[in-house]
């Protein structure tokens, strides 16, 4: 245990999306770091990106971190003498520090524009230099920053990295890490917009907050010098570092949203145990003594021990996942118990009753409902290949189709409307029959049949984390589509003309 000083550990997710799985696997280890060395843990919500954060998205961190188990001492929603805890209410303190380094000449404002960015990284790209921006605003002269002011040019204000020497940090897991200064490009500190980077208001919160220890995935490390030079700019000391191993699909790449089931919603509505999920995310970095695997979250709090976090990738094994469910199933519930906890979980009053009217015209008797509903409560649908490719289509048409349509349901949104508006889409896209030929292939994607109740309803109501989730598992037993392809698939969407690249599928 850690006594020298008060423990304080924090998340820090954006709301911008429906909750990751990996948020709640930093969050889960933060919370048993703190609590493990008598600490806190605190919630922030970073809300820098005004364009793609939403209140919903904020609400959804709250609801998922707390459907595992987890709670926080200090956040935007319980309060703490270190509020504000969103970062939206906290710019003036940015200002104030960004005012600062500029002040001292340990920042500067960089007129650099999007097509001099441009015209720098096709250069590099070219004579095989190294990306980034090549400082050519780093020592302009006050009458030159006059002049650009004048001509209405907006800036942004980057760090004055050193030129020489190294970043030399330890981190608490993988040891001592040194960085070529070189490698380090000059980071923006504050937008043209005068909205900080999420950079610079990492390194003011976690200071202000007087957080000990920042806990992080692996994919942070290359970050990690920018905030130490940030820290030593401004004179602060830097928190203790701890990077976490990274989450990985069972192809050993990291855990994409592209690929995998990411959600947190999608495991909850899916129909796994909250705690069971919560054990499952701790193996993921952590190894308990005697390889233990089934135990609670007070039980890894009083026996942790830092050394036993793991260093190389977590496999987020669902296999594993479906096993440690299956003990908590056995372990947990009472036989008594079992049937008011399924009917809480798929057959509650709220749900039957929006899928009441989708079958009530449909059923000869009521044995027929399990036959016609069956894929609104499983999550394997055991496709194939043929049932999913209609007529003429290929397997890899159909893959660019669904994934067209994953696009547009995440730009429109998963109501009825929208589902129905991006599925007539596909049609105009790669000139395919919609009748013959999309809707099949979407009620096998969803339903595993070619027939059912109706389509857009059913997708609504099987809500977005699933229905992403059958959309990408099908995508896969289809092949995939290769990094090759998919830009061009990606242009044909944005352009609503696939055609050609659909005839030479």
């Amino acid at each position: 245990m850690i006594h020298a000083m008060k423990i304080r550990t924090r998340i820090a997710p954006s709301p911008t999306g429906h909750p990751h799985v990996g948020t709640l696997y930093m969050a889960l280890f933060n919370l048993i770091f703190a609590k493990a060395n008598g600490g806190d843990f605190i919630l922030r919500i970073e809300d820098t990106d005004q364009k793609r954060s939403k209140v919903e998205y904020e609400e959804s961190i709250y609801e998922s971190l707390r459907w595992i188990g987890l709670e926080w001492d200090e956040g935007p929603d319980v309060g703490g003498k270190y509020g504000p805890y969103k970062q939206s209410e906290r710019s003036e303190l940015y200002k104030k520090y960004c005012d600062q380094l500029l002040k001292e000449g340990k920042a500067y404002k960089c007129f650099t524009t999007g097509a001099e960015l441009e015209e720098m990284r096709l250069i590099a790209k070219k004579t095989g230099a190294r990306l980034g921006y090549d400082r050519r605003h780093r020592n302009l002269t006050s009458d030159e920053i006059a002049d650009f002011e004048k001509e209405g040019r907006s800036f942004v204000v980057r760090l004055k990295v050193p030129l020489t020497g190294e970043v030399v940090f330890t981190d608490q897991i993988k040891g001592v890490i040194k960085v070529p200064c070189a490698d380090v490009d000059d980071q923006v500190l504050m937008k043209s917009d005068g909205l900080p980077t999420y950079h610079l208001a990492n390194v003011v919160d976690d200071h202000l907050m007087e957080i000990s220890h920042v806990i992080r995935g692996d994919e942070w490390i290359s970050s990690t010098p920018k905030h130490v030079l940030i820290n030593e700019a401004l004179g602060f000391t830097a928190p203790t570092y701890l990077h976490m191993p990274l989450l990985l699909g069972t192809d050993g790449k990291k855990l994409s949203k592209r690929k995998n089931p990411t959600s947190a919603y999608f495991y909850r509505d899916s129909g796994y145990l909250p705690e069971a999920f919560l054990n499952f995310l701790s193996l993921m970095g952590y190894s308990m003594e005697g390889d233990k695997e089934i135990y609670t979250l007070d039980e890894i709090i009083k026996t942790f021990n830092q050394k036993r976090i793991g260093t190389s990738g977590a496999v987020f094994d669902v296999k594993k996942l479906d096993w440690i469910n299956q003990q908590y199933l056995i372990d947990s519930i009472k036989e008594d118990d079992l049937w008011g906890r399924i009917k809480d979980w798929g057959f509650n009053e709220t749900f039957m009753k929006k899928l009441m009217p989708l079958v009530h015209t449909r059923m000869k008797t009521f044995g027929d409902f399990i036959d016609l509903c069956g894929f609104f409560f499983v999550n394997n649908l055991h496709l194939t290949e043929e049932i999913l490719t209609p007529r003429k289509v290929t397997p890899q048409q159909a893959c660019f189709v669904l994934q067209a349509f994953l696009w547009g349901l995440e730009k429109d949104g998963w109501d009825k409307a929208s589902v129905e508006n991006s599925s007539k889409k596909l049609s105009e896209i790669f000139g395919i029959h919609f009748k013959k030929e999309v809707i099949p292939m979407l009620f096998a994607t969803f339903m595993g049949k070619h027939t059912g109740p109706p389509l857009f309803d059913s997708i609504e109501l099987l809500g977005e984390h699933r229905a992403r989730a059958r959309i990408l598992e099908a995508i896969k037993l289809l092949g995939g589509i290769s990094n090759k392809k998919m830009p061009l698939v990606q242009k044909a969407f944005e352009k609503s003309d696939g055609k050609e690249l659909f005839t030479t599928a």
